[in-house]
């Protein structure tokens, strides 16, 4: 992106309508953000230095003189001037998860992977928003971005004034809770940048206390090495052992910080139909979904954020859940029936588990 667009039109107009033409797309807020991150590449670095990004090798990448690309938007994409972001709840309707982490017969999949990938969903949407700019002002420099590039996207919106940065390091909204979708537009537009909000956690501590593996080490501090959503989505091995216990019967995702925030107790629900659960995933059982043959896996889960992680780790994340479920007959054949998979991850995981109920393979 290179120039600079100077258009005629009121700023504050501009900025006006955008929020309404963001509104009629479906996104249930938006908010203007300078190019500045304060603190974000210390942070970034120091997080870094730690190990805490485990095997995600890609926070580490996308450098310039000036340090971290993702930490520098004008660095990231060059011309930028402004930040437009967005927001966009997705908490289904039809998904109860009152008591069922740990539950131990049922699946637990993150609430956000119950319906379709948000990516295409909202890139779609913020390229139709930035159609509707040019629309209004003539062409102008933009990109868009959905957890697609390394944007640190949770800073832009805090800064936009979309929400606060929560204890779990999620975004937070007293209204919204932290069950939604961001997204944002690199512009060349001059912009006034919105007034970021207070925090609003005080002293709570629900979300530390609630997390399975203590992977929130401090407040605004995540160690990834120990999160659940790491584990069973990010890490392309075999779970360490000692974590294995601790996913109770999380195969993707985890949600337990976000259930115990006090801000979520009143989340909207999403006005997005295409977030509703698809093929029973919000009521599942462990065993139903090992049976699945790899066809079936790839043809029901097209669409869904869950298909990228691949049949193999579908099985591996599902084997540990049914290692930590109650002991049955019904457990123990599902495990057996995979004890000879072609993959050694595999093998290894449904071992482990059947070990855990006392059982050989």
């Amino acid at each position: 992106m290179v120039g600079m667009h100077e258009f005629t039109k009121d700023a504050t107009g501009l900025k006006d309508s955008i929020r309404r033409w963001g509104k009629d797309l479906g996104f249930d807020a938006i908010g203007f953000a300078g190019i500045g991150i304060p603190d974000a590449e210390r942070n970034l670095a120091a997080w870094l230095a730690a190990g805490c990004h485990g095997e995600m090798d890609y926070m580490a990448t996308h450098t310039s003189a000036r340090g971290y690309k993702r930490a520098l938007p004008d660095e990231l994409v060059p011309g930028t001037r402004s930040i437009i972001t967005a927001r966009m709840n997705y908490r289904p309707a039809a998904a109860d998860f009152s008591g069922l982490p740990d539950e131990g017969t049922r699946a637990s999949i993150s609430r956000y992977a119950l319906g379709r990938d948000y990516h295409k969903l909202l890139r779609g949407r913020l390229q139709r928003l930035a159609d509707r700019i040019s629309a209004e002002i003539g062409e102008f420099a933009y990109r868009v971005f959905t957890d697609s590039a390394p944007v640190m996207e949770v800073g832009l919106a805090q800064n936009s004034g979309l929400g606060w940065r929560g204890k779990h390091t999620l975004l937070l909204d007293r209204e919204a809770g932290s069950y939604f979708f961001l997204g944002e537009i690199f512009t060349d537009l001059a912009l006034p940048p919105d007034a970021p909000v207070t925090d609003h956690c005080g002293t709570c501590r629900a979300c530390l206390d609630a997390c399975p593996t203590s992977a929130i080490i401090a407040p605004w501090r995540l160690d990834a090495r120990l999160c659940i959503s790491y584990l069973t989505i990010e890490l392309k091995g075999s779970i360490p052992g000692p974590l294995r216990p601790l996913l109770g019967n999380r195969i993707y995702g985890c949600d337990d910080c976000q259930l115990a925030c006090p801000w979520n107790r009143a989340a909207p629900l999403t006005r997005e139909p295409d977030f509703a659960p698809r093929h029973g995933l919000d009521r599942a059982t462990l065993v139903e979904l090992f049976a699945w043959e790899e066809d079936e896996f790839n043809l029901k889960l097209a669409g869904s954020p869950i298909r990228r992680i691949g049949y193999e780790r579908w099985l591996r994340n599902i084997a540990v859940a049914l290692g930590n479920a109650n002991s049955s007959d019904e457990a123990l054949g599902a495990l057996r029936s995979r004890a000879g998979h072609p993959s050694e991850m595999v093998r290894e995981h449904v071992q482990w588990a059947l070990r855990r109920h006392g059982a050989e393979p």
